[in-house]
């Protein structure tokens, strides 16, 4: 029997832990044939996703590298492609955040706006932009991660929230630009219960508990969204997929 992504091709960013790793995990469980498993520092846990890859079956490789740089992105890209020889579907995950209240205004510093800035929005489109001949050549897709924070304005800080409402943005952009040989579709989580909350347990707990879902996502939860989209939604694109639970208002 068929599985949802035989013989695709996957390049994942941000793919050593959370949403990353489950997503790079769940594709090699339905068949990629290869996945560009991408990481910033973290090498340990990127190795732990390419063992969860390889375990499924599917072929796994890793390109380490800051998103905020192009010129690695770029080397990055070629890498996936020349490995693999295509690229059918690329997840803009990466992403990075400062945990300043949202009233903290000198708080914000530039420091902290440009780095944020530097990895989620300029990241974003550096990465769509090397992988863009690919995609096309593929018919392909790119699917970015944004954020309910992007929607709302408010989160692990305005920067943060800021950048992401910039993804939703590039999303649509970039669904114009490429159509129609490349969809483009972004999944705005809520809260999510990952690594990227560690040491914050009372703040999900406390979603979870104003949840009509009484829950907060897990990374699973949002890859599977991710591969949804991945393996079907044939006429979505420019599209905003909220998931939270129904935490925004039933």
């Amino acid at each position: 029997m068929a599985k949802r992504l035989d013989g695709k091709v996957a390049l994942i960013t941000g793919a050593s832990s959370g949403i990353g790793q489950a997503t790079a995990r769940l594709f090699a469980q339905e068949g990629a044939a290869g996945i560009g498993i991408n990481y910033g520092k973290s090498e340990e846990g990127a190795r732990r996703t390419l063992q969860a890859v390889e375990a499924a079956g599917s072929r796994g490789l890793l390109v380490q590298g800051d998103v905020a740089d192009e010129g690695r992105v770029r080397a990055i890209v070629d890498a996936v492609v020349k490995e693999y020889g295509r690229l059918d579907i690329l997840v803009n995950n990466a992403a990075t955040t400062f945990f300043v209240d949202m009233a903290d205004l000198d708080g914000m510093t530039e420091e902290k706006w440009d780095r944020i800035y530097d990895v989620n929005v300029k990241g974003l489109f550096w990465c769509s932009r090397a992988a863009a001949p690919a995609l096309r050549q593929a018919k392909g897709q790119i699917i970015n991660v944004s954020s309910k924070a992007g929607i709302t304005g408010s989160g692990s800080s305005i920067a943060y929230a800021a950048s992401k409402a910039a993804v939703i943005s590039l999303t649509k952009g970039l669904a114009g630009v490429l159509a129609p040989d490349v969809r483009v579709n972004t999944v705005a989580p809520g809260m999510v219960d990952s690594p990227w909350n560690t040491g914050r347990e009372d703040r999900v707990a406390g979603a979870a508990k104003s949840s009509p879902l009484k829950r907060v996502a897990t990374s699973e939860d949002i890859a599977s969204v991710i591969l949804d989209l991945a393996a079907g939604f044939a006429l979505a694109t420019g599209s905003v997929i909220v998931v939270d639970g129904g935490a925004g208002g039933l």
